[in-house]
């Protein structure tokens, strides 16, 4: 008999729901509030954090678990959300991605360097037939990945304001992730993953 408790895989338009609707709904409140900066990254930063609450809920109940990605992210998001609001500064929640970002850099290097399939234990069941060339090839990619989007986010945060820094966010990482993920598709199937009608998952946005 099946395990009923095993986790499922989430249909592409929750996956995104999940993935990136903390960050939409963190742009959408940064815009649609009034008064004073810190009023609106305080009520964004807080928005933020509810969402990515919801959407941790929601992975579990949908699928029947939440990702070592995503619980990375929450984490990052309560600590770093928390720090914002209790300080009233928004350079904690600017650099939470870059954080994040170097933690999964980091997490996927070891992996390479102690011969660990850090990437293929997480995502097995979404790259079905990727041969251990593709894996290591995959996870070389994204680590690269990562580390640029870390340096980007320094950039931007820190010779920007504000609301350019939330507007990157939103129509710059998004499109930059969703393209990357849809660039690794040759070199997947090249190194026998098959496709089920599901494309691969992307990381969470922190």
């Amino acid at each position: 008999m099946a395990d009923q408790s095993s986790p499922k895989a989430a249909p592409p338009g929750l996956r995104m729901a999940i993935d990136f609707g903390p960050l939409i709904v963190f742009f959408a409140v940064n815009g649609l509030v009034g008064g004073p900066q810190i009023g609106r990254v305080i009520t964004a930063t807080i928005a933020f954090m509810t969402a990515t609450v919801i959407a941790m809920i929601i992975s579990r109940w949908k699928t029947g678990h939440i990702s070592p990605m995503l619980w990375m992210s929450g984490l990052l998001v309560m600590v770093f959300g928390g720090l914002t609001i209790y300080f009233h500064d928004e350079t904690f929640i600017k650099i939470k991605p870059t954080i994040i970002y170097l933690m999964f850099a980091s997490v996927l290097i070891f992996g390479l360097v102690t011969g660990r399939p850090l990437l293929q234990f997480v995502l097995e069941s979404a790259y079905p037939g990727l041969s251990p060339k593709g894996w290591r090839q995959l996870t070389i990619n994204w680590a690269a990945f990562f580390i640029v989007q870390a340096v980007l986010n320094e950039a931007v945060w820190r010779n920007t304001s504000w609301d350019f820094w939330v507007a990157y966010k939103l129509w710059g990482v998004i499109p930059m992730t969703m393209l990357f993920a849809i660039a690794n598709l040759p070199m997947l199937m090249k190194h026998g993953m098959q496709m089920d009608g599901n494309a691969p998952p992307i990381p969470p946005e922190g």
